[in-house]
């Protein structure tokens, strides 16, 4: 078994029909843009009945058809925020925790000390969250995920990983290994997954290879290292 073998995100998620949400941070193969992608899928009406929408550098989720809403707490959120130099992505609320912590000079690691898992029994949604820091025409990031430790959600486990970035490599972290019920949590490391330069080529990769029925939306952004320009790709199934 080679454990650097680095498979492309098509390998990753293709034929699983609920990874759920996920987070993608590393750096294009050329070495020259620090990347993110972020997606959320949904199995409910109401997980469904969302779309991404841009706010200057950041994203907010919004209901497609606000009548239709039935429990906004964990589907309406910010995945995606900036402060300076450090772009925070994470599944849910605690993108805001992390941001207020960060803007008063703690830790992407103190934030997340003080939030836990969904309040979505049985299943438990993990938290997953990363933090990638631009620095000097070059970039480090870090994941975490915070889990449930048993069956009653009795105690969450906090786990957290810090990266180099390097050429080519990336990292990916989702809420769920599959579907079920209840639904099996995402096991192990960040899974390591191939980086293209082409910002067109990852985004295609990515929604033509998440499932059909459950995938909602996609956003992807490439920051050039060297000027710090930045290119989107957006996408919502609800148009």
């Amino acid at each position: 078994m080679d454990i650097y073998k680095t498979p492309t995100i098509a390998e990753l998620i293709k034929d699983n029909s609920y990874v759920g949400r996920g987070i993608v941070i590393g750096k294009s193969q050329d070495g020259k843009n620090a990347v993110t992608a972020y997606f959320i899928m949904g199995r409910s009406e109401n997980s469904r009945n969302r779309v991404f929408i841009e706010n200057g550098e950041e994203i907010v989720i919004h209901p497609f058809d606000a009548s239709k809403v039935e429990d906004p707490s964990l589907i309406i959120y910010s995945p995606i925020r900036v402060f300076e130099n450090n772009v925070i992505v994470t599944n849910g609320d605690q993108t805001d925790t992390v941001y207020d912590f960060v803007s008063t000079g703690k830790t992407f690691e103190q934030a997340l000390e003080t939030r836990e898992f969904e309040p979505d029994a049985p299943n438990f949604t993990p938290r997953i969250s990363g933090m990638l820091t631009l620095n000097d025409s070059d970039f480090n990031y870090k994941m975490s995920i915070l889990k449930s430790a048993d069956a009653n959600g009795s105690s969450c486990n906090r786990y957290s990983f810090s990266y180099n970035s390097l050429p080519g490599l990336g990292h990916f972290i989702h809420t769920y290994q599959c579907d079920g019920n209840p639904i099996p949590t995402f096991q192990g490391e960040p899974e390591r997954v191939e980086i293209p330069n082409d910002i067109d080529e990852f985004t295609t990769s990515i929604w033509e290879n998440l499932n059909e029925n459950n995938k909602i939306s996609l956003y992807v952004r490439y920051i050039n290292l060297e000027t710090g320009k930045t290119e989107n790709r957006l996408i919502n199934k609800n148009k």
